[in-house]
């Protein structure tokens, strides 16, 4: 099955999983749960320090995105000097923490901030041996090269294959090639990258999500995570209808189609209630590799379809330093 067929109404969602499912070549599944929101399930539970988010702007954006409005950033811990990142940083491993996000709020040319912060970053892998996952935006040959030199463990950046959303929801001023330029900078100097596609983006609408996964194919993502709109309160998208699970679905589906040997994981920004028990489901069935936050309902599907699921108190973007070349096998499916 092609990608873009996974997408069609015409093709029913059973084929779209079953065609998907066969493809999955981890046994398992893993379970995420970084710190910055409390986690509890089957035995297990996240701690505030075992990976924390850090925005090295505060709360600031000068975006202001519609879908988001600086609301996730007001959740993080504000480090706005490289000092303020480096005890951020610190305190975590002193606590037991095995890694941080590093994350911020955009400039105007849609980048995070980070060229001050690079001379930490290579300083916390250094000295403190964490696991150090980065949000870039938009990135400049000068960043990825710093990253690379820093021992970034993976960059993660949105990629939008649609300009008019880029400009109507982002603020941004940017095509698709812009994005496909900042993945080639991570690609030519070996910064892991972990793509995500914000599935109804454009306002709850699917527009330019094919054409971003088909982005990102071109390159060596070391992973791919696929999250859904989720309408917050106090933004442009407040009342907005996200898209359906199964929609959602189907564009993991198509990201597994295009590129079967990358995983893929469904990551945490979705919405709650049933539209996420029932995503999360489908989501396995699919054969994702990895799922943030999961529900009670999916962790109940995953031991029922056999998946022996791990949890881990971590950012999902390191699912391709969990499962490794060595965990990976042919599926056989179920």
């Amino acid at each position: 099955m092609k990608a873009e067929e996974a997408l069609s109404p015409s093709t029913s969602l059973s084929e779209v999983l079953e065609a998907a499912g066969r493809l999955k070549r981890s046994e398992g599944v893993l379970f995420y749960a970084p710190s910055f929101r409390r986690y509890e399930a089957a035995g297990f539970h996240n701690s505030p320090h075992s990976f924390p988010a850090i925005s090295v702007t505060g709360p600031r954006c000068a975006l202001s995105c519609e879908h988001c409005k600086g609301f996730i950033l007001r959740y993080m811990i504000p480090a706005t000097t490289p000092e303020a990142l480096y005890r951020a940083c610190l305190e975590a491993s002193m606590r037991g923490g095995v890694g941080v996000l590093v994350s911020g709020g955009s400039s105007p040319d849609g980048a995070v901030p980070l060229k001050p912060f690079l001379p930490t970053l290579a300083k916390v892998k250094r000295e403190l041996g964490l696991r150090v996952v980065v949000h870039t935006g938009l990135v400049s040959e000068e960043v990825a090269r710093g990253m690379a030199e820093a021992g970034v463990d993976a960059a993660m950046m949105d990629v939008v294959g649609d300009e008019e959303t880029a400009l109507k929801v982002l603020h941004l001023k940017s095509s698709p090639a812009d994005f496909e330029r900042s993945l080639s900078l991570l690609e030519r100097y070996g910064v892991p990258s972990v793509p995500h596609v914000v599935v109804g983006l454009h306002y709850g609408e699917l527009r330019g999500e094919l054409k971003a996964l088909e982005i990102i194919s071109r390159h060596s993502p070391s992973a791919v995570v696929a999250v859904a709109l989720n309408p917050l309160p106090g933004t442009g998208m407040e009342g907005v209808r996200p898209p359906s699970p199964e929609a959602v679905a189907r564009v993991l589906a198509a990201a597994r189609l295009l590129m079967p040997r990358v995983p893929l994981a469904l990551g945490c920004a979705r919405p709650h209630g049933d539209h996420r028990a029932e995503l999360d489901k489908l989501a396995l069935r699919l054969g994702v590799d990895a799922i943030a936050f999961p529900s009670e309902e999916a962790v109940e599907e995953a031991w029922r379809l056999g998946l022996k699921p791990r949890f881990l108190a971590a950012c999902c973007s390191q699912v391709y330093l969990e499962l490794g070349e060595v965990a990976l096998k042919p599926h056989r499916g179920r």
